[in-house]
């Protein structure tokens, strides 16, 4: 499991999630001051992991992240505090998603399981002692009429 609570099927495999540039790479790839993603990072609107000396490593993700807020700064103008909150708020959103997801395949098996317990019951009734024949309207009459004890 990595830092952000992702599998890693192959530790050698790189993702966008994968910690790979340092600040000053991240700082060109992103168009950004090495000294506004340290910013950032204490705002806690991007943050990297870190290696064991501390030093930080950016992913494709966060590279993405950085440019995200730089545009919703300088071309909407949204101010620090709103684009954190607009993060938080789109985190939410995706784990949300993501839990309906679950919740959905969970109520697939759930149905499928109950449609094949449905059908166990149906395959177990006895016919033979329930005679089964399809009812035919009719506009015959019966009359029934009980026996008659006999003296």
């Amino acid at each position: 499991m990595d830092s952000r609570g992702g599998q890693r099927r192959n530790p050698y495999e790189l993702t966008d999630d994968s910690p790979v540039y340092v600040i000053s790479v991240a700082a060109q790839l992103s168009g950004l001051h090495p000294q506004t993603l340290r910013q950032y990072d204490r705002l806690g609107l991007v943050s990297p992991d870190r290696t064991a000396g501390r030093g930080r490593r950016y992913s494709a993700r966060d590279i993405q992240l950085l440019r995200t807020v730089q545009q919703l700064s300088q071309e909407e103008g949204i101010n620090l505090a709103g684009i954190k909150r607009i993060i938080e708020l789109e985190n939410q959103v995706a784990a949300l998603q993501q839990r309906i997801a679950e919740l959905q395949g969970a109520l697939e098996g759930a149905a499928s399981a109950m449609r094949q317990r449905e059908a166990a019951v149906h395959a177990s009734y006895r016919r033979d002692l329930v005679p089964y024949q399809d009812v035919q309207q009719s506009s015959a009459l019966v009359v029934w009429r009980p026996k008659r004890a006999t003296d």
